[in-house]
């Protein structure tokens, strides 16, 4: 019997923000029960740090420029390739989604679906705002059910109760697929949080005391970096941390995690209670990560600092995979799409580049190695709507266990950072003579890598 699948992926949540993986300050029970009864990948990595180019990656196995997918504001999903749970529907799965799909512009409008996504159930909500119709957004026309309207939420956060929440109606959904879905089912749970605006309940938000957390890694020399980098699109100006209340961010960031994973309890306990949960394999992820002040930076763009571009990723099904392993190994969100394919025993199509992880999970493999290199790509990413706000920035990113390469495309600034020496990225050697040879060689390698990822496929990713 093929496993369900519960696909809970955050929006904007960096690798750091679980308490069994060394995050003291956050409190997050539920996640930790997943890294405790399965298997956790310390080292994931997103193949753009934005939304609609991560999301078009992650569902198709392909990096982004293969797929097509490159835009956070495009027009409509380009029908590049099929979503993996297209794959899965056409061999029985029962599909279903809460929450964003985000594989096409949904600023203002109503995102216009895949022509096939393999979606059965599909509960779409994109982000909050008080100008949607009747019957264009499904968590407000929930609210408007409830006696209650989008507005309310915008115009008082803090006291919108918990119950209300986008994050909670997401896992109500969830719950309905877990209990009425015909088997095998997969239900994508693609909550909002911990999207900008830091706008957690205020009964969240009060478990966080700003003045007791660490606050974001910035230096003063981060202001003439970022200066240097002004001309290369990223959402917000950089700024010292005190200008922009950044613990009091991090308190807002860490509460709305805590109610995603009072949320994730839910979904385990409807799993339990329908007995359901021996048979089904949760995975938890994000689409990318948040900057949270880090370099004196908020939100996302085209940079690819770790709190960016690296994501938690668990995988758990106790009695089939391993429980309690903690993999190293340097693993990217495209290695999803075939990971679930081989779970239900299908082959991967010759032109999915993401590699599975099966044997890993199965202890079938050393879990300290799966990839040499990660990369990461963001091509003219900013929505489209504000196109002329923004500089249509082309970058690409390289890093292997130790170095980090950053090419900004048509610019002469770039980045190298040592991350044994320097895990926090502060110390720039792109220009440092000693350091030529070495730039060379990796700016060699993530061309060939980003030449071999044109021709779609596996074999040929890396030849190192």
């Amino acid at each position: 019997m093929k496993p369900n699948i519960l696909w809970i992926c955050t929006d904007q949540q960096r690798y750091d923000t679980i308490q069994a993986l060394g995050n003291e300050h956050i409190h997050t029970p539920n996640i930790d029960r997943l890294v405790q009864e399965g298997v956790a990948f310390t080292h994931a990595f997103c193949q753009s740090p934005i939304c609609t180019p991560s999301r078009a990656s992650f569902l198709t196995g392909m990096y982004p420029g293969s797929v097509h997918g490159c835009m956070n504001g495009n027009e409509r999903w380009a029908e590049a390739a099929p979503l993996v749970t297209k794959l899965l529907a056409d061999t029985g799965v029962d599909c279903g989604l809460s929450g964003k799909l985000h594989l096409a512009g949904a600023q203002g409008r109503v995102e216009p679906r895949p022509q096939n996504d393999g979606y059965r159930v599909f509960h779409w909500s994109h982000g909050s705002s008080s100008e949607w119709e009747p019957g264009q957004h499904a968590w407000a026309d929930w609210l408007r059910s409830q006696g209650h309207e989008q507005r309310e939420f915008l115009e008082d956060p803090d006291n919108f109760p918990p119950e209300l929440h986008q994050t909670t109606w997401c896992t109500d959904r969830a719950i309905d697929h877990i209990e009425t879905a015909g088997r095998p089912w997969l239900m994508s749970v693609n909550i909002f949080d911990p999207h900008v605006p830091f706008d957690p309940p205020s009964s969240y938000m009060q478990r966080y005391d700003p003045a007791t957390l660490p606050g974001p890694l910035f230096r003063d020399s981060d202001l003439q970096a970022q200066t240097a980098l002004a001309g290369i699109d990223f959402q917000n100006p950089v700024r010292r941390p005190e200008e922009f209340n950044a613990r009091r961010i991090q308190a807002a960031y860490y509460a709305m995690i805590e109610l995603i994973d009072d949320n994730l309890g839910r979904m385990l306990d409807a799993l339990e209670r329908t007995g359901q949960r021996e048979n089904t394999l949760i995975i938890f992820t994000s689409d990318h990560g948040e900057m949270l002040g880090d370099h004196g930076l908020v939100a996302k763009g085209c940079r690819f600092y770790e709190g960016l571009v690296r994501v938690p990723l668990i995988f758990s099904w106790p009695g089939h995979i391993e429980s309690g392993l903690v993999s190293d190994a340097l693993v990217e969100l495209l290695d999803i799409a075939p990971t679930l394919l081989d779970i239900h025993d299908l082959p991967a199509p010759a032109r999915v580049q993401g590699r599975s992880l099966l044997p890993i999970l199965r202890g079938e493999a050393d879990p300290a190695q799966h990839r040499d290199f990660v990369r990461c790509e963001f091509y003219s990413a900013l929505n489209s709507i504000e196109r002329d706000q923004f500089s249509c920035s082309y970058a690409t990113m390289l890093r292997d266990r130790r170095y980090k390469l950053v090419v900004y495309h048509g610019y002469e600034p770039g980045e190298l950072f040592d991350l044994e020496e320097d895990p926090g990225e502060f110390n720039n050697l792109w220009d440092d003579v000693e350091y030529r040879e070495l730039r060379h060689e990796l700016m060699k390698r993530s061309f060939d890598a980003l030449a071999l990822a044109v021709d779609v496929g596996p074999p040929q990713v890396s030849r190192y």
